[in-house]
């Protein structure tokens, strides 16, 4: 299992390693427009108030800076993760006011200079966006492999829960391990969001 899902995680990081930056800008710009409009079929709208965990994209992640202003302007609370030092454990959230307010953190990724919370924090959320290597129609996601994001949301009911990806990484089947955490939703800068799980 473990072999095959790092025999992913190498095709998923090469494919987007050659995406141009203009495709990547291409697709943060639509998937800030989603992120403004959502509406999850009666679920979930992102509206003034609503507690949202999000991240800030590493690399040619999806995603992007004016994505987290775009809620935050919209009257969303929005908080992101810390990583704590030590072995993979649960993650820590502090909320985000501005690209100003991040600092370098642990490996490198940008972390709010708020106080932070406790990784029960997330279990507030009204919707939690997940970074992700790619999603399948079922709900089972590829993350990096170091399990911080399964340890993290495991009490966060599954409907709240979106993996951010490509539209290519939107697929039929991923392999799926015991502690993996199903996903209610992909977003995807063409299709926007998408009903995982349903069949």
């Amino acid at each position: 299992m473990d072999t095959a899902k790092n025999t992913l995680r190498q095709r998923f990081r090469a494919r987007r390693d050659v995406l141009s930056p203009q495709v990547k800008a291409d697709a943060d710009e639509h998937l800030v427009i989603s992120l403004a409009n959502t509406d999850l079929h009666g679920h979930f709208s992102a509206s003034p108030g609503s507690l949202i965990a999000a991240y800030v994209p590493v690399g040619k992640e999806p995603g992007s800076i004016a994505a987290l202003d775009a809620l935050n302007d919209g009257g969303c609370e929005v908080l992101l993760p810390v990583v704590v030092p030590g072995p993979p454990a649960p993650l820590r959230w502090a909320r985000y006011s501005g690209p100003a307010s991040l600092r370098t953190g642990r490996f490198g990724l940008l972390e709010p200079t708020q106080p932070t919370q406790p990784p029960s924090a997330v279990e507030r959320s009204d919707l939690v966006l997940v970074p992700a290597l790619a999603v399948d129609r079922h709900g089972v996601r590829l993350g990096r492999g170091a399990g911080y994001y399964d340890r993290s949301i495991a009490a966060v009911p599954r409907e709240r829960l979106v993996a951010v990806v490509y539209d290519e990484e939107l697929v039929d089947q991923l392999p799926a391990g015991p502690f993996d955490v199903p996903m209610g939703w992909a977003l995807t800068p063409k299709l926007g969001y998408t009903r995982l799980g349903t069949t």
